[in-house]
């Protein structure tokens, strides 16, 4: 099989809105039920004031990304680092974003650097990504 050719720097993004639907169907698939993220009645009650997408689920955008983009098909995931800076509202458009970082040079291993955007620009959700390249 062939390898892709990747530079540092190389980018893929995507844009997606979690409405309802999504994030009710990600809390059966997951089992996290948290009011926070499906009862607006209860959210009102917390510092967020409105019920929030699951971490997890935007994460999972990543995945994505880097199986299907950049690096591509036949990737594997080895790790992920993760660190939440801001909510990300029900209903709200994100953008995930995945660079690369680095590329090892005795195995076929990348590092890239993964990023949520709010449809504003701020940095919702930011870490780290190792791949085994297909």
């Amino acid at each position: 099989m062939n390898v892709p050719a990747l530079a540092v720097g190389q980018k893929a993004r995507l844009t997606k809105r979690f409405g309802e639907a999504e994030v009710s169907a990600f809390a059966g698939l997951s089992e996290d039920f948290n009011p926070l993220h499906l009862d607006p009645a209860f959210a009102a009650t917390t510092p967020f004031e409105r019920p929030i997408v699951h971490g997890m689920l935007l994460a999972s955008l990543f995945s994505g990304l880097l199986g299907q983009q950049l690096p591509g098909k036949g990737s594997i995931y080895l790790g992920q680092s993760l660190s939440f800076k801001q909510p990300v509202f029900v209903g709200d458009e994100v953008t995930a974003e995945v660079e690369v970082t680095a590329l090892r040079s005795d195995k076929p291993i990348a590092t890239l650097t993964t990023r949520i955007f709010t449809s504003s620009g701020a940095l919702a959700v930011t870490g780290e990504a190792v791949v085994k390249l297909p």
